[in-house]
């Protein structure tokens, strides 16, 4: 007969004391045989925990690299910053560190956002489509006392527009709210959940609600966020000077604007959802250094990048990101190696957001550039070879 596995060892209301830490530890190791004395040391205050794990037993340890200088000459982000990454791929920092250096000596990366929303995405179902479609105009009507309705739920979050998808005998809508420095989901959730009962409440006919229709995509890429921005939609762009590029990477950018064409090509066959070439890498090495909810990467990710070969053979480059999702308050932002690394760059706390989404982006492009450089040079393999291999 199988032996029915223990439950993990826990005390209600009481999980982040270091004895019953201890026990936990102490537990693994008894039923798996595993030591763990580099998870369970660990310099994080445990009462700091609360609320972004359950059942801790200690901390993973990942290494962390510094690229840079980048020179950002955003509208939030102005000067050179050091980039702080967690990663465990060789060349990556080395590589964004590259890209960096060229973008700074070309002059700088250059940022603007154009917007930022979250949303949560109710569905609302009818007997009949007529009767869906006629929901529409009262929703349009009233919008002003569901706005009031979802504020009430936060000091922060504040409810912008509604889109709106008529489909069978459901409508689907999507609520889209600037979320201050946090990044906002759970915000939204609430606020949206607090609408939907004063509509239920409020509207004169028979309607019953789904809080999330799924078109929000939450935690997942989707056509519709990369035309309506889930998170922010900033734009970065740069024009690299020839002989600079040229200097720096042995690569022309002649054969860099014509290494694009070739993506595009491809990307359009393979049917991407981003025409660059790495942009997740340095999304999710800054995301977990930062404390950012690395799931977001699969939203984050998301890019278009645009380039024109000026007469002068410089090369310029911008990558529009239409759902980068970050946060410097709340979250994970204010544990206690993330916080020093949002500290690096200025970036910890309120009125602080728009200037961290200017450096991840500055951050990817530099990637972006400093790859297919190295693609285009013949020197990718090569490097990867040299600096990318552990071999203990």
């Amino acid at each position: 007969m199988t032996k029915s596995p223990k439950s993990i060892p826990r005390i209600a209301g009481n999980n982040f004391q270091p004895d019953i830490i201890k026990e936990r530890q102490d537990f693994i190791t008894r039923e798996t045989g595993a030591k763990i004395p580099h998870i369970a040391h660990s310099s994080i205050d445990t009462q700091s925990l609360i609320g972004n794990i359950e059942n801790p037993i200690g901390g993973a340890q990942m290494p962390l690299g510094l690229a840079g200088p980048i020179l950002i000459d955003g509208e939030y982000a102005k000067g050179h910053f050091y980039v702080p990454m967690a990663t465990t791929e060789g060349t990556l920092v080395a590589s964004y560190s590259r890209g960096m250096r060229i973008l700074s000596t070309c002059g700088g990366a250059k940022t603007t956002i154009i917007e930022r929303f979250m949303q949560r995405a109710p569905v609302f179902h009818f007997e009949s489509a007529r009767e869906a479609r006629d929901f529409s105009p009262w929703l349009n009507a009233n919008f002003e006392a569901i706005k009031a309705a979802a504020e009430s739920t936060t000091s922060v979050g504040k409810l912008s527009h509604i889109e709106e998808y008529g489909v069978s005998k459901m409508w689907y809508t999507r609520f889209n709210y600037t979320t201050g420095d946090a990044a906002g989901q759970n915000m939204c959730g609430k606020a949206s959940h607090a609408a939907c009962k004063w509509i239920e409440k409020n509207y004169p006919g028979k309607l019953r609600f789904t809080l999330s229709g799924a078109i929000d995509t939450d935690k997942k890429h989707s056509h519709l966020n990369t035309l309506h921005s889930r998170g922010a939609r900033v734009v970065v762009e740069a024009t690299l000077k020839r002989d600079i590029v040229k200097q720096m990477t042995r690569a022309d950018t002649r054969d860099m604007y014509r290494a694009r064409q070739v993506s595009m090509v491809g990307g359009m066959l393979a049917g991407t959802t981003n025409n660059g070439v790495h942009s997740a890498n340095g999304i999710a090495a800054t995301f977990i250094a930062t404390g950012q909810d690395e799931a977001n990467v699969a939203e984050s990710q998301s890019g278009i990048t645009y380039v024109e070969l000026l007469d002068n053979g410089d090369l310029y480059w911008s990558l529009t990101m239409p759902s980068l999702i970050v946060a410097t308050y709340g979250g994970g932002t204010g544990l206690a190696t993330q916080r020093e690394c949002l500290e690096m760059m200025g970036c910890y706390g309120t009125g602080k957001v728009e200037k961290l989404i200017e450096i991840i982006a500055g951050t990817v492009l530099a990637g972006e550039i400093s790859l297919s450089s190295a693609v285009v040079a013949d020197e990718w393999v090569e490097s990867h070879d040299k600096h990318g291999r552990n071999r203990s």
